[in-house]
């Protein structure tokens, strides 16, 4: 009588990886262990540990994986986006929003306060200021403004970190009027600012 063995991956780390977003999209962080994540994975509970130090190297594995796709979606939306800075930030505003709403687990732990000392891992902290340096980027495209940039970059970000927030937990409409918000209020936000 054979004895089943775990199966070994080509890729442990993109298989662990895998397990842990799908463990994430189901149960939230709380689900991510490093036992339950070989389990899934169909490896033996030491095995993660060839990868991760402990569950924190996990989750912040998992959470660059989360900026880089943040990251990738909106440059996605900036390149569709009609031509000026302008028309890109009301893009990129949504493309956020958008992320928050198909991912809300993934952003949760992105955005948690487990991470938000990012020191202990410069792949993270390199994904996580992805996002924050286009973000400026655009808006010093923007030419003179009524606040100053860094303020403006900062404000447009909470207004789309709280509105996808917002939306997630149940306090707003559908997605459709949600992402129509996230572009009114950006548009808002950058006509309020502009100097005429």
């Amino acid at each position: 009588m054979a004895t089943s063995a775990p199966y070994h991956h080509g890729d442990l780390r993109t298989a662990l990886l895998a397990a842990a977003l799908a463990m994430l999209a189901d149960g939230g962080a709380a689900a991510l262990t490093l036992r339950g994540v070989a389990r899934a994975a169909g490896v033996s509970a030491m095995a993660p540990y060839h990868h991760f130090a402990d569950r924190a190297a996990l989750v912040a594995a998992v959470a660059t994986i989360g900026f880089e796709r943040l990251y990738a979606e909106k440059l996605a939306a900036l390149a569709a986006a009609p031509a000026g800075p302008r028309a890109a930030l009301i893009a990129g505003t949504r493309a956020y929003v958008a992320f928050i709403l198909a991912n809300p687990e993934l952003y949760r732990l992105m955005k948690g306060s487990e991470l938000a000392d990012r020191r202990a891992y410069p792949d993270l902290a390199a994904a996580a200021a992805l996002p924050s340096r286009k973000l400026a980027a655009l808006i010093a495209g923007l030419g003179p403004l009524r606040v100053d940039a860094a303020m403006a970059a900062e404000m447009l970000w909470a207004f789309a970190h709280g509105l996808g927030l917002l939306a997630i937990d149940g306090y707003l409409g559908n997605h459709a009027d949600v992402l129509a918000r996230a572009e009114a209020g950006a548009a808002a936000l950058l006509d309020g600012w502009a100097v005429r």
